[in-house]
């Protein structure tokens, strides 16, 4: 395979460079040219191409190198300089596709798209490769053509087949302070890298920051979960408000956030464990319902991990001021009063709103992606926010379906065991069957007002946080 400089460096164009084209390319370029420039002054800025490429799922920083790299005098491209720039990087996408096409059949299968990059020394899997080629192929024959290759890597300010990777398909981890999802999936080249703990620590300090700031909706619905009549949600913050202060809102808050990293590390590697043992030799990759049963068992094994930390939560975001010193004396005291099994009360019901959770959110977010990429092709990624309004849907139709015995988890959690309790409400049937008959069917859902309030600022902080974080540590977020 030719080696080439990673970026494409060309002179200017000249105007008259127009008739030089053939008609068909012309009217090709022209009409991506007019597709880019979103304004109409016919012109290309870097505004325009950061919009063009977030709509295709990719980072702003491409549009950065790629009027860079076009060597024009100012920060625009007119039709001219475009038209150049893009036949000289067709040139070198022409000579990279035809050292790839190992048989000059006129297209890239699955066989030569491993052997190119274990040429290059690239980590490449199968089912890796599948995905990639996948991701490429418009028409659905297992194969990559090369107009299907060049329209794919048109706008990438590189023409270097290593870069390809940086296109690779990545899912966003985002947190909304309900961690019962499917965890992220890392390509092997991640995995042996050591890609893959930078993009958990930028989930967790995102994670982190977008619990903080919506730590008040989350102690108004843990707070609202454990009554057992209804109340506004005016009165019950000015209840707390006026009980603990502003600063009181924000009580369980510390122990929500350090939670984050055991659970995360746990869940990812019980999840890679479970991918091995599901796919054993083979080499495809997993099925939606697999994922959806790895994802699941991850789920509940970081879940009794960490589940006395939920519990420690729960306490300290209902408790009263003076009541505990520290999440450490919390423990302590909970301890001593009611035994270690109290660490582990509203468990079963914790454990089993898993299955609906996240069989809904990744049942929901697939249905929905499909329906995306029936109206779009499919190389043409989903915008941030086409992602950010399917993860949020998936996210609240889930937890609606789960809510119930999220509900009588808390209540559990909040119970504070002694002699006189009545044994019947110390159980997740009884909690069920007292809350039908005082409460009615609307008791179930109670505090599932600020619950949803809570999911699209907690996913947009989270999202952003994400970002920055990701620049921080070198994870490119595509």
């Amino acid at each position: 395979m030719p080696q080439r400089s990673n970026e494409i460096n060309v002179s200017r164009a000249a105007p008259h460079y127009l008739h030089e084209l053939p008609q068909e390319d012309e009217e090709r370029l022209e009409k991506l040219f007019i597709k880019l420039d979103k304004n109409g002054n016919g012109k290309i800025d870097i505004h325009d191409l950061t919009v063009a490429l977030q709509e295709h799922g990719m980072h702003e920083r491409y549009a950065e190198k790629f009027i860079k790299n076009s060597r024009t005098s100012s920060e625009f491209l007119s039709l001219a300089d475009f038209i150049y720039y893009v036949r000289e990087h067709e040139k070198n996408l022409r000579l990279h596709f035809s050292s790839m096409d190992k048989n000059r059949d006129g297209k890239i299968d699955l066989e030569e798209l491993i052997r190119a990059f274990c040429d290059l020394g690239i980590p490449l899997d199968r089912s890796e490769a599948t995905n990639l080629l996948q991701r490429m192929d418009q028409d659905g024959s297992l194969n990559i053509s090369y107009d299907e290759w060049r329209d794919f890597l048109l706008l990438a300010p590189s023409n270097n087949i290593q870069d390809l990777i940086t296109y690779w398909r990545h899912s966003t981890y985002l947190d909304i302070g309900e961690d019962m999802n499917i965890p992220d999936d890392f390509t092997q080249s991640e995995m042996q890298t050591g890609m893959w703990w930078r993009h958990l620590a930028a989930g967790g300090v995102a994670g982190a920051v977008s619990r903080t700031c919506t730590a008040p909706l989350d102690r108004l619905k843990v707070f609202l979960q454990v009554q057992p009549s209804k109340q506004k949600i005016a009165d019950c913050m000015q209840c707390m408000i006026k009980e603990g202060g502003i600063s009181g809102l924000w009580r369980g808050n510390g122990i929500n956030v350090l939670k984050i990293a055991p659970e995360s590390a746990i869940k990812f590697a019980a999840y890679e464990q479970i991918k091995r043992l599901l796919k054993g030799d083979s080499k495809n990759s997993l099925t939606i319902y697999e994922r959806f049963c790895a994802g699941a068992m991850a789920g509940s094994i970081s879940q009794t991990a960490i589940y006395p930390l939920e519990v420690l939560k729960t306490r300290l975001a209902l408790r009263k001021t003076g009541q505990y010193k520290s999440i450490a004396d919390a423990a302590y005291k909970i301890y001593v009063r009611e035994g270690l099994m109290s660490f582990y009360r509203g468990y079963i019901p914790n454990i089993l709103g898993i299955v609906p959770y996240a069989g809904i959110d990744l049942a929901v977010y697939e249905t929905l992606k499909k329906k995306y990429f029936k109206t779009h092709s499919t190389d043409e990624q989903p915008s941030f926010w086409m992602l950010l309004a399917c993860g949020s849907a998936s996210s609240t139709l889930g937890q609606m379906c789960s809510y119930p015995l999220a509900l009588v988890r808390t209540r559990l959690q909040a119970q504070v065991l002694h002699p006189t309790i009545d044994p019947g409400t110390a159980t997740m049937t009884g909690v069920f069957k007292t809350i039908l008959e005082k409460e009615g069917i609307f008791g179930l859902y109670r505090g599932i007002t600020p619950n949803f309030i809570k999911v699209m600022p907690a996913v947009s902080i989270s999202y952003v946080v994400y970002e920055y974080s990701s620049r921080m540590l070198g994870v490119n977020m595509t």
